[in-house]
This record gives structure tokens, C-alpha cells and sequence, in this order.
């Protein structure tokens, strides 16, 4: 009896050993080094969301997430961000500013009351909202973090760049003479990321292409896509810095372009009275446009001839469709839905055609520099179903995937921790690092009121 207990207590004593231990963990920068580290991009950089620039939005940034991390294999320093001051946050819609979108109870015009985005303050003092996005804080930098919100490829070239766009005149030291590019050698950085060229297509996305274009594949630096992205490359590894890349998302995967579709069909025009559809007839009869009782397409401008015609089931409402015009107010039927609210089939070809083009340039582009490149094209396409992290599961659905914000376009806190972690599984595979990867349930997601 002596010995089998003998025998137990070193059997027990074997298992524990080989049990792993989460201290085991050992961080390495491997062949990089993370010294200093710089970002480069967008609003997907800069840490904007719910339509915003607000300040834990800015913390939360995914680059801010990885200089923690990278905090642990020899980056020194801090990782300096253009902080804005406000928390209700300062967005752009028209002409006006605005604040950020949050979750709150609001009634449409048949007096139904329900959940959704609504401004943080309907009608903000547009002098304070003024004050918070164009007071300099050059003096605090320079910065390591250099997402601009609305910047494409072309615009890192423009000498007056920061007198055309706050976002980046805020944090510029000369806003009307220094370019986006020349705050790159501000800091002498070892690592950077670069995540740019969404704009160069998603501007002209979210304006139903009216009034955009979509950046040109030739051209020269400032004109064209591939000059601009090798010139930007060229630059950040031009002392041999290295660095990680990353492409262009599917665009009409996201919320934006996808949640109205579930929510409003084409055919969503329900004419339930003779005399609607005789009063429709007779002001659409010169047109040839006809309609009956039951459901009908809306009607729509039309992009190419300005004229009205019947929305198509392969055109899409864009999320900044005012639903309310929709329901009460004659938008549809009476009253064209003016295009800049959706996108034409010859228009989603255009977005799709520019999205595989520009991430064909990113990718050559990335190999020809030594840059580790960030698929967040394939990766963000894998929500579209699903997927958990953290016994969490995220998906493109608006609102209830968890993964983007309450624009529809921009992740969450804990998208962007996700983001992070895609940056470090691609770093750590190329230079045979050990960055340690963040747990995405130690942020915020969506908060309900």
C-alpha cells in the first residue's frame, strides 16, 4: 500500500509538470524592432466611431491597443495620439457638425417609439463643436498616431491638406503648407502600420456616387493609386524601418451598405387605395412609370439621366436613408428618393471592381518592400457569418454583430481589439515575434440605454 501511494503522488507530480503554466509566456520582438512605433491612415486608424472623432473612441484605436502590447517587447516611450476633448465627440454631416451616435429611445412619425442611433446632442452649439475640432494641439506633438479621418492615398501629397480637412489641421504644425507625409519623419521610428485606400473608394460609396469619384489607379503621386501607395511605402521603409500593411475591406459587406436591405425591400412601396395609384399614375404617366395596387418599387432618381424611374432589386438603400421621408413624407412614391441614398448595380460594380484592384496594387506593393501584409479584406469577410472570440460572437449584422460601431462603417472597441490582434498574428509570423494578443472581452462594445 506504501509503494502505490508512492507510486500515485509521482504520477500527480508528472501531470502537474507537464501542465501548461499561463507564465510561461515569454514576450520577443524576435527579428524586428518596436522601439518606436508609428501608424498611418483613416478614420479606422485614428479610432473614430458612432460617426465621431470622440475621446475613448481615440483610445480605443487599434494602434493604441497594439503600442500596449508592443509595450512589452522594447517599444519606449509614449504613444502619443491628437486627443480630441470631448466625449460626446465631433462628426460631420453636410454642412453641420455633429456629436456621436449612442443608443436611445426615439419616435418616428407614426408614433412608434424604438431603439436606435440617435445623436448624443440633437442640436449641438455648433460655435462649441467648432472650438473642440479646430484648436491646435500641434504643440503637444509630434504624434505617433497619424489617422486622419476622410484621408485617401492622394491627399498625403497635398501642401494645404490641413487647411481642407480639421481633422488633420487640428494636429498639423503649419496646416496650410506642411503635407500629411512630412509628419512621418517627426518621429524616428523602428516599426510602423499603414492601413490606407479605403477612402479612395468608400467616399464615393457612401455618396450613392454623387458628386465622388473613385481615385485612378494611373497617375502620379497625388493622383493616382498606385503612385501615391509606392510613394507612401517608399517613404516609411526608406531607412529600413519595417512594417505592417494592411488592404481595403469588402466595402459592401458592411453594415452601411447591407442593413437597410433587411429592413426595407425594393418593392416596399404598398399602395393600399385605388386612388393613391390613380393619383401616382397620372403624375408619373409622362415618364411611363405605372403602378397598381399592392406592392410597387419605390421610385428613384436615376444617376445617369436624373430622371425618376422604379428602384431595381439589385439597387441598395445606404443606411442614411431618412426612413422617416420614407414612411410619411412622400419619399418614394410622390417624392423620388434622391440618389445620393443608394447605389446602382453599374456603381456597386465600380466599388468592387476598385476594391480588388487597389488590394492587387497593396499586395505587390507590400512585397516589393519587405512590408508583412494584413488581409483585413479576407478577414472582416469572414463575419458575414460569424465568428467568437472570447465567447463573443461578433458578425457584420448593424448593432447586434458587436463588431461595428453605430455609423455602420467603424468598429467597435472590441473590433478594434480584434483588428490589433490580426496585426500581431501577421508580425509574429514574419518576424518570429511573441507579442502577446490582447483579450477582446476586457473592452466596451455597444452600450444600451
Amino acid at each position: 500500500m506504501k509503494y502505490k501511494s508512492i507510486l500515485f503522488i509521482l504520477i500527480l507530480a508528472i501531470l502537474f509538470a507537464c501542465e501548461p503554466k499561463t507564465d510561461d509566456f515569454s514576450p520577443s520582438k524576435g527579428s524586428a524592432d518596436f522601439t518606436s512605433y508609428i501608424a498611418i491612415g483613416n478614420s479606422l486608424t485614428a479610432g473614430y466611431a458612432d460617426g465621431a472623432l470622440y475621446t475613448s473612441g481615440q483610445k480605443y484605436s487599434f494602434p493604441n491597443i497594439l503600442a500596449n502590447q508592443l509595450k512589452t517587447v522594447g517599444m519606449e516611450g509614449e504613444f502619443k495620439q491628437p486627443i480630441i476633448n470631448t466625449e460626446n465627440g465631433v462628426g460631420v454631416s453636410g454642412s453641420s457638425l455633429v456629436t456621436k451616435f449612442i443608443l436611445n429611445y426615439s419616435t418616428d412619425c407614426y408614433g412608434i417609439t424604438s431603439v436606435g442611433p440617435v445623436r448624443a446632442v440633437k442640436d449641438p452649439d455648433q460655435a462649441t463643436l467648432q472650438a473642440e475640432l479646430f484648436t491646435s494641439v500641434a504643440s503637444q506633438g509630434p504624434f505617433n498616431n497619424i489617422g486622419i479621418p476622410s484621408l485617401k492615398s492622394i491627399h498625403v501629397f497635398a501642401p494645404n491638406y490641413g487647411t481642407l480637412n480639421p481633422y488633420y489641421g487640428r494636429f498639423a504644425e503649419n496646416p496650410a503648407a506642411d503635407p500629411v507625409i512630412d509628419e512621418f519623419g517627426k518621429i524616428d521610428y523602428t516599426f510602423f502600420t499603414l492601413w490606407l485606400g479605403n477612402n479612395d473608394v468608400l467616399s464615393y460609396a457612401l455618396a450613392g456616387g454623387d458628386g465622388e469619384v473613385i481615385t485612378p489607379m494611373p497617375g502620379t503621386p497625388g493622383i493616382g493609386f498606385a503612385a501615391s501607395m509606392d510613394a507612401i511605402i517608399t517613404d516609411l521603409t526608406y531607412f529600413e524601418a519595417k512594417g505592417a500593411v494592411a488592404n481595403i475591406p469588402d466595402i459592401m459587406s458592411i453594415p452601411y451598405f447591407t442593413f437597410m436591405q433587411t429592413q426595407i425591400p425594393y418593392n416596399g412601396l404598398v399602395l393600399v387605395r385605388q386612388g393613391q395609384v390613380d393619383s401616382l399614375n397620372a403624375a408619373y404617366q409622362p415618364l411611363g412609370i405605372t403602378f397598381s395596387l399592392g406592392q410597387n418599387p419605390f421610385i428613384v432618381t436615376d444617376a445617369t439621366s436624373g430622371y425618376p424611374r422604379k428602384m431595381k432589386e439589385t439597387d441598395i438603400f445606404l443606411l442614411s436613408l431618412p426612413t422617416d421621408s420614407l414612411k410619411c413624407f412622400g419619399f418614394g412614391s410622390s417624392i423620388p428618393i434622391p440618389h445620393k441614398y443608394i447605389l446602382d448595380e453599374t456603381e456597386i460594380g465600380k466599388i468592387n471592381t476598385a476594391v480588388t484592384e487597389f488590394n492587387v496594387k497593396i499586395k505587390d506593393l507590400a512585397l516589393l518592400h519587405n512590408a508583412v501584409l494584413v488581409d483585413m479584406n479576407s478577414y472582416l469577410d469572414e463575419f458575414i457569418t460569424g465568428m467568437d472570440f472570447d465567447g463573443i460572437h461578433f458578425s457584420s449584422k448593424f448593432i447586434s454583430g458587436n463588431l461595428f460601431s453605430l455609423d455602420g462603417i467603424h468598429l467597435t472597441p472590441q473590433g478594434n481589439a480584434i483588428v490589433a490582434n490580426y496585426f500581431i498574428d501577421k508580425i509574429n509570423a514574419a518576424y518570429n515575434a511573441n507579442i502577446p494578443k490582447v483579450s477582446i472581452s476586457d473592452y466596451p462594445n455597444v452600450q444600451f440605454p
